[in-house]
């Protein structure tokens, strides 16, 4: 696949999701990511399940495409590697705390001294200001302070069942790193682009927020219903539920055809989408009543080929295993240094009609520590005694401790 951004290096101070996730879309666009990790065990997501023997598989799934430096953040002499990195980079990606790149001395003119056109992307959990700005923010949080909660579920409110506010914090944070990188080869230069889970969180409501906004309605959730258009949602079949969403007039009266129920397409309790939506739980049994005629393959099949949208419901072993998935080249196969197999899903990116690639597994923490150091000039004998000394680990110091 063409690389648009080869030649960008980006050091990646961020850890868990939000940033790992940006920048692991980076990388699927060419970009040289070094992810630099604290010598106090590295990113802390290498600590979490679930775990294929020693490897934290949370922590595989968003840091393809990448290199580990290991650095004590604290030392005089770790700092000073941290610089050297950033004055080679166009791009410094974190998600701290707010003040804690100042406290790694790292102030605006700092970053502007080491390297006049870096790029700096922030995530934190509230943004930069407000009475909020300095407590912690972690995804669950945040969808219970946005509202997400709120619309998701059945009769009870439930969080979505993956961190959804720190995998689109992070593509927000990757399209404002590009914006910028285009706008600084265009002459208007950006230094720092910033977003946090709240602000995504936020946007991600759409018509629901401006519901409340417009309306001065408090969207409750639907369960498997679209909140507004009918029919869309999962129904029963003869042998198992199965999505549709008819979205127009003319689904609905191909729709009414296929179920063999064409006077419905008459019923002045269904004529509009209004009207489909006011009167859902009629619609619902009816609809019902006739998809119990058949097996869900059967009705898919008849309903996907009339252009209306249908599907199965998979678990996520069913849909990574569909033919669709494997003639996508949406899973690839890599090892790890270690020589273990590890398939991942690629990004979700094509190019000229080329996908993203696994170009090289997740790093072992301080994989390419030696690596790193030699590009900016560090001496074999600088690195022994700055790792003696307790500044930086390479893989062989952090594999001896693993063993």
């Amino acid at each position: 696949m063409i690389k648009p951004l080869d030649g960008i290096t980006v050091v990646d101070l961020s850890r868990a999701l939000a940033g790992p996730y940006c920048t692991a879309l980076l990388a699927d666009m060419g970009a040289s990511i070094i992810k630099v990790e604290s010598i106090n065990g590295g990113d802390t997501a290498r600590q979490w399940p679930p775990f294929e023997n020693e490897h934290s598989l949370y922590f595989d799934a968003v840091n393809r495409n990448k290199k580990s430096i290991c650095l004590n953040f604290y030392s005089a002499e770790g700092r000073a590697i941290l610089d050297r990195l950033i004055a080679t980079a166009d791009v410094l990606v974190e998600n701290f705390k707010l003040g804690t790149l100042e406290k790694l001395g790292l102030t605006k003119g700092r970053l502007k001294e080491l390297s006049p056109g870096l790029v700096v992307a922030s995530v934190n959990g509230f943004g930069t200001t407000g009475p909020l700005k300095d407590d912690a923010g972690l995804d669950q949080v945040i969808q219970g302070m946005s509202g997400l909660m709120s619309v998701t579920g059945a009769s009870t409110t439930y969080r979505v069942g993956v961190p959804i506010v720190d995998i689109t914090s992070g593509m927000v944070s990757a399209f404002g790193i590009v914006s910028a990188l285009l706008g600084r080869s265009s002459g208007k230069p950006v230094s720092h682009v910033s977003t946090s889970l709240l602000e995504t969180a936020l946007n991600l409501s759409v018509f629901q927020g401006q519901r409340a906004l417009s309306l001065n309605e408090t969207p409750a959730p639907q369960g498997n219903n679209h909140p507004t258009i009918a029919p869309y949602g999962t129904f029963a079949t003869a042998t198992g539920p199965i999505n549709i969403a008819v979205g127009n007039d003319k689904h609905w009266h191909t729709f009414c055809d296929l179920l063999e129920v064409p006077l419905a397409a008459k019923d002045p309790r269904f004529s509009t989408g209004a009207l489909r939506s006011a009167n859902r739980d009629q619609l619902t049994e009816l609809i019902e009543s006739a998809l119990s005629t058949k097996t869900a393959e059967e009705w898919i099949s008849l309903i996907s080929q009339s252009g209306i949208p249908c599907g199965p419901i998979y678990d996520y072993a069913q849909a990574l295993a569909t033919e669709q998935v494997a003639t996508l080249g949406l899973v690839q196969q890599s090892r790890r240094r270690d020589g273990t197999a590890l398939p991942l899903v690629r990004g979700p990116l094509s190019l000229d009609g080329e996908a993203s690639e696994i170009l090289s597994p997740p790093p072992l923490l301080g994989e390419h520590t030696a690596e790193i150091l030699a590009d900016i000039g560090v001496t074999d004998e600088e690195v022994g005694w700055l790792e003696a000394n307790g500044h930086l680990k390479t893989t062989k110091q952090t594999a001896e401790a693993a063993r």
